[in-house]
């Protein structure tokens, strides 16, 4: 791993605080208030995450032991006894929330619907119902790839009420993404649609969910469940194909959850790494439920009478954690929006705060930087005036267009909690909380209560502030993955041999780089791995070089990230191609093509440069830091007394010129 830098525009100085006005209202109202909490947190992480999972959620059982650690593996809660779905649902039904708003849903055609938790609880017992008439037993995976439709929400909390762990899948990754995950999970049944809407298209999803089975492709899935929602024909496979709207006639709306260990596997999500082949991250019950509930509870300030709205798609852990179970877990009304701004309507977002009032709004950086560049005109045009919070996620967000969003879009009054964490990390880990922390645009600010992170070297020393180094959390926390589904090897690998043990105590690497500044605020760095952070989606450099060197005309391939102003990075390959092959601009298309064929759209490389070697260094290890310099336009910096090949390296200098 390379050493992170510190770049220029970290020297930022301007400063936030939270309005008087608005601290006054929030759960949490000042710095001290924060300190306090923190203080006894790291004091005692233990007796604080036993003393909030006893106020803030619903056990059938209660635990014995609260923490077991045994490096790496970790096990929160043991012998107690809880379902998510219950504390997403049944328990707000005794109370007032039976008939307030708990997902509100625009359709991107201009279609929408509501429902109320009782009629949300009632729809997920029926999906229950069917997923077990089905053949769906506790502990069978479940394949889900739906667009962004209420039923994505609504399979995910029926998968958690019967104990059948699901796995979701991007609706926009291709069908042999699909397969390698479904495979990997061993799903007995797949919820799909026969399609949903994007950028004013129509994405086939049955139909890439067909490609991804045929001839046997996954031999785990039995069953196919099938949701209308485009209307478009499509092949149905007798026995095996099903339609929801069909299977749901005369189903009891009566479905009592499951009795759930706290660590029963709640669910798998597929994250790029560094080989080849996609992580699967497991998330268990009581911890992840305990977790996502208490940061949605205090970094959004949730109160009763708020729209809460994040654009990600459920495909994603922000959708799981942010859309579905944090919110619902308090009782809040969540707002899901199938489609995205596209050229019949770049100010859709704006047209949705306005339309349902929003209050706070969750969303990428690449999200805003597009924003800006479409213009201001778009927001202006809007009454946003009901917006009190606003949020980022995904990758570390520029100063300049924090500014733009706290001036445009909050108004110049809306605090803006910009939140780092991961796939595996299943909640928010520093961030700040919108009536204590002053904030400073382009820092996550301090972390979370609970979570000790630290800035380090390769050898676990504490780094003094203004040095960058590597982000490590030294303690476990609940909502922490487990392992790698199927891999613990890969589990400990990844996450906790790259820095060794620091007086005993392990440090989970979180690969990316930081630094802290005088204040003990955290400033994020961007990926110290081969990962690629293309708008907030974490792409591996391995999964895409394969996905070229699967074409017959490639011969070898290396993919690194190029700095880009929308995307925050998009995907450079340069490509080496076999003896018969010429370069063109029509073969660069269709390698672009063929990437999102295996792939997905989301890993289409923005730029391809052909040429006749790659830089090596003497036992074959391709230099992509040399790469990373050249795709970005940079001189090459650093040590290059290790490649083998020098003029390979000239060659790539000279096509720049």
């Amino acid at each position: 791993m390379s050493e992170p830098t510190i770049e220029s525009i970290l020297q930022e100085q301007r400063l936030f605080p939270p309005s008087a006005e608005f601290a006054s209202k929030c759960q949490i109202k000042s710095l001290e208030d924060y300190q306090q909490i923190y203080e006894r947190a790291k004091a005692d992480p233990v007796a604080f995450w036993e003393s909030i999972a006893t106020e803030e959620l619903h056990w059938f059982e209660p635990w014995h032991t609260v923490l077991e650690w045994k490096p790496p593996e970790v096990k929160w809660f043991l012998g107690g006894k809880i379902n998510i779905s219950y504390n997403c649902l049944d328990r707000h039904l005794q109370t007032w929330r039976r008939n307030k708003a708990a997902l509100i849903w625009e359709g991107e055609p201009g279609d929408s619907r509501t429902y109320t938790y009782a009629q949300l609880h009632r729809e997920v017992c029926q999906f229950a119902n069917v997923l077990k008439q089905l053949g769906v037993k506790k502990g069978d995976r479940v394949g889900i790839y739906l667009p962004m439709i209420p039923e994505a929400a609504i399979a995910m909390l029926a998968c958690a009420r019967i104990g059948a762990p699901h796995t979701v899948v991007f609706g926009g990754f291709s069908a042999e993404a699909l397969k390698d995950r479904l495979l990997d999970a061993q799903a007995k049944l797949v919820i799909t649609a026969d399609g949903g809407w994007r950028k004013d298209k129509i994405v086939p999803l049955k139909e890439q969910l067909d490609l991804a089975l045929a001839q046997n492709g996954v031999p785990s899935v039995a069953q196919v469940l099938v949701v209308a929602r485009t209307g478009q024909t499509i092949q149905m496979e007798p026995g095996r194909d099903h339609w929801w709207h069909e299977l749901r006639v005369g189903i009891s709306p009566d479905c009592p959850p499951e009795s759930m260990d706290s660590e029963d596997l709640l669910f798998i999500l597929y994250t790029s790494g560094t080989t080849g082949k996609p992580k699967g991250v497991v998330h268990t019950t009581g911890g992840y439920n305990l977790y996502t509930h208490i940061t949605t509870k205090w970094i959004f300030d949730l109160q009763d009478t708020d729209i809460y709205w994040c654009t990600a798609d459920v495909g994603w852990i922000t959708g799981h954690s942010y859309i579905v179970y944090g919110p619902l877990s308090n009782g809040a009304t969540t707002l899901m929006y199938e489609g995205v701004p596209r050229p019949s309507n770049p100010g859709c977002f704006w047209d949705i705060i306005e339309k349902y009032g929003v209050n706070i709004f969750y969303t990428a950086p690449t999200a805003i930087r597009s924003f800006i560049k479409m213009g201001e005109h778009y927001p202006l045009a809007r009454n946003l005036s009901s917006l009190r919070l606003l949020g980022t996620v995904g990758e570390p967000i520029n100063p300049e267009a924090w500014i733009w969003y706290h001036r445009i879009i909050g108004g110049g009054h809306c605090p803006i909690v910009d939140t780092w964490w991961q796939t595996e990390t299943g909640g928010v880990m520093i961030t700040p909380l919108p009536g204590a922390t002053p904030t400073k645009p382009g820092s996550a600010t301090l972390p979370f209560p609970g979570i000790i992170a630290d800035v380090v070297d390769l050898e676990g020393n504490s780094l003094p502030n203004n040095q960058g180094g590597y982000l490590v959390i030294k303690h476990p926390w609940p909502g922490m993955m487990r392992t790698v589904y199927g891999d613990p090897d890969r589990f400990r690998r990844t996450y906790w041999e790259h820095i060794p043990p620091k007086d005993g105590q392990y440090l989970y690497f979180a690969g990316d780089g930081a630094r802290k500044d005088d204040q003990g605020y955290f400033w994020v760095m961007g990926r110290v791995d081969d990962v690629i952070n293309v708008s907030g989606h974490r792409l591996g450099t391995m999964e895409i070089e394969s996905a070229l060197v699967s074409h017959k005309a490639v011969a070898e391939a290396a993919v690194v990230g190029c700095p880009d102003e929308i995307k925050g990075e998009d995907i450079f390959a340069f490509v080496t191609l076999e003896n018969n092959y010429q370069p063109s601009d029509s073969l660069s298309d269709e390698l672009k093509q063929h990437v999102v064929k295996e792939i997905g759209a989301i890993a289409r490389p923005g730029q391809i440069r052909f040429t006749d070697g790659l830089p090596k260094t003497r036992s074959g290890k391709i230099m992509r830091r040399l790469l990373r310099n050249l795709a970005a336009g940079q001189d090459v910096v650093g040590d290059t007394s290790t490649l083998e090949d020098r003029s390979v390296l000239d060659k790539l200098r000279e096509q720049d010129h």
